[in-house]
Parts: C-alpha cells; sequence; structure tokens
C-alpha cells in the first residue's frame, strides 16, 4: 500500500498529488532525517514533517506554512551529506530515469522520479496559499 498525498479543492477537485511510495518508504526518509538531523531525536528540529502520522490525517494550511521552513532547512542539510546505495523500486526508476544522487537528499524521489522534497514542499505551498490543507491518502 502506498501513501499519496493531495490537495483538494472545496469541491473535492484534486488540485495537486504525490505518490511517495510506500508507507515505509516515507519512514526512511523521516528516519534518514531523525539519524542524521535530529541527533535520534525525531521531531526536535522539524517536528511538523516528523511528528505526523503517516497513514491519515492532514497538515492544515497554517502547519504548511511551518513545513515549507522545515523542509527548505531539511533540503539544505541533506545536500551536503553524501548518498546512500538505492535499492527496490527507487533503484528501478533511478535506472529508469537516469537519476544518479550526488547527495543524499536526491536519494528521496517519488515514484515518477520527480525529486520528493521539492514535490512536498510545492503540495504544503498549494495548501498555504488557497487555505487547504494536505491530506494523508
Amino acid at each position: 500500500m502506498g501513501l499519496y498525498l493531495a490537495v483538494f479543492s472545496g469541491d473535492e477537485v484534486e488540485l495537486d498529488g504525490v505518490e511517495v511510495g510506500g508507507y515505509d518508504d516515507f519512514g526512511v526518509l523521516r528516519n534518514s532525517i531523525r539519524v542524521k538531523l535530529e541527533g535520534g531525536q525525531g521531531g526536535s528540529r522539524f517536528p511538523i514533517l516528523m511528528m505526523h502520522s503517516d497513514c491519515d490525517g492532514e497538515w492544515t494550511a497554517s502547519q504548511c506554512k511551518a513545513l515549507l521552513a522545515e523542509i527548505s532547512v531539511i533540503q539544505a542539510e541533506l545536500r551536503k551529506l553524501p548518498p546512500v546505495p538505492l535499492s527496490g523500486w527507487q533503484a528501478n526508476v533511478a535506472r529508469e530515469f537516469a537519476i544518479k544522487p550526488m547527495n543524499l537528499e536526491q536519494c528521496f524521489f517519488d515514484v515518477d522520479g520527480e525529486p520528493l522534497l521539492p514535490r512536498i514542499a510545492s503540495l504544503a505551498q498549494l495548501a498555504n496559499q488557497k487555505g487547504l490543507s494536505v491530506l494523508f491518502q
């Protein structure tokens, strides 16, 4: 089962969405952040991203504003770290789209090969601008 993040308008029209991959893939991203950037203390620096359950719910428009700030810092810091080997579907997608991560941030992408953190930031920005939420599905 995969994790899909999306922003819907008030009349239930999907404005944008990103297929993250499996829940475990989102967990790998958050575990990397916890270990590499939070000293093992999940949520100590990035509570909006790290403390939200990945199985349901939403990031509200106001949380999305804070999430954007968190993602900006996370991206900058992950770019300073070396990449890790890819496996499973990520390795296949990397081959298909000629993705060759040069740093740890580039090791995280969605099922379409798009960089994951910028895609989540794009959803958060849209939700914040329109006063909507990013929904976990």
